[in-house]
């Protein structure tokens, strides 16, 4: 996460420990996110912790989305953290930012290791005009900075209902000179989609879809062109071009704003709906179970459609519950 890859290994040190970061947020409440312990990477490509990152495990609740609707996964560098004040993942941790599903029985139980994953979101690299090295060129996580965060992810509308697992992956390069010098960051969210269509999509395996060496290059010099790690994006999924500036809920939701995982116009409400960006204890917005209510700079709303707001990882994130 640094202009030049050889800075001194103090200065190095230093910007390591702040520059990590977490996928932490699905933009209709973060009780389907499986939260990592640490903002830590992954390096081991080959090993149980590339599925959904290290230690995590199932959680009660499960994210609704539509088929053919738009989700938003969120970055922020510390948990509950969700200013734009700083950047999402800084310290030039450039790469490309990926998303998986997996369709599986239950999203609550399932750990990704038995099922198969397709690809729908790709967000890599291009050319910047008057770029002299790959640190200078568009990519994937620059749009996450530059969108407080969030990326947004359509949801292929041919893939059948039911339960799933996706998975958000930023690969930081600054350090892919060597062989396993890629680090990832990744979250698992439980989402049910509804609606949809009986498409089959071809599957890889996690561990097994990365090589040590795929995808990782020397930012550090020019640039020709960048393939990022595993398949090829699904036909129902997307290829976002770096460096086109925030659209949708990537530019317009704002935390406390009641998000929705439902794209407007399919069936749910917009982005903005359910009581605005109202401040904390504006009696006219409600938090929907399982939606943040409290935590260290939250300044949405504080009042629960049901249930009470109660801390989850204090003093960072509280929920209605």
């Amino acid at each position: 996460m640094k202009s030049t890859f050889f800075a001194a290994l103090t200065a190095l040190a230093a910007k390591e420990v702040t520059a990590h970061a977490t996928f932490q947020q699905l933009w209709h409440g973060s009780s389907c996110a499986r939260l990592p312990p640490s903002n830590s990477p992954v390096t081991n490509v080959g090993g149980r912790d590339f599925v959904c990152n290290a230690g995590t495990r199932g959680v009660t609740g499960k994210c609704p989305a539509r088929a053919g609707g738009t989700v938003t996964i969120e970055m922020h560098q510390q948990t509950g953290d969700r200013s734009c004040s700083q950047e999402a993942i800084g310290g030039a941790h450039y790469g490309p930012v990926q998303v998986y599903l997996s369709k599986v029985p239950d999203a609550s139980t399932a750990d990704g290791t038995s099922t198969g994953w397709f690809k729908i979101f790709s967000n890599s690299w291009s050319k910047k005009a008057g770029g002299r090295v790959g640190d200078d060129d568009n990519w994937g996580s620059k749009d996450l900075n530059a969108c407080c965060g969030k990326m947004d992810v359509k949801i292929p509308a041919d893939i059948p209902a039911g339960d799933y697992l996706l998975r958000a992956e930023s690969l930081a390069l600054h350090a892919a000179g060597p062989s396993g010098g890629g680090q990832f960051y990744m979250t698992c969210y439980q989402i049910t989609v509804t609606g949809g269509g009986n498409a089959s999509p071809a599957t890889v395996r996690f561990p097994g879809a990365y090589g040590a060496r795929d995808g990782q290059v020397n930012i550090h010099a020019a640039l020709a062109s960048y393939t990022p790690p595993g398949p090829a994006v699904y036909s129902g999924g997307t290829t976002k071009v770096p460096g086109q500036g925030c659209s949708g809920c990537e530019s317009t939701c704002k935390v406390g704003s009641s998000p929705s995982a439902i794209a407007p116009g399919g069936g749910g409400s917009s982005p903005a709906a359910g009581g605005g960006d109202a401040g904390g204890g504006d009696s006219g917005c409600a938090v929907q179970m399982y939606g943040q209510c409290g935590g260290n700079g939250y300044t949405g709303c504080t009042n629960c459609a049901s249930g009470s707001c109660k801390a989850v990882s204090p003093p960072y994130y509280s929920q209605c519950a």
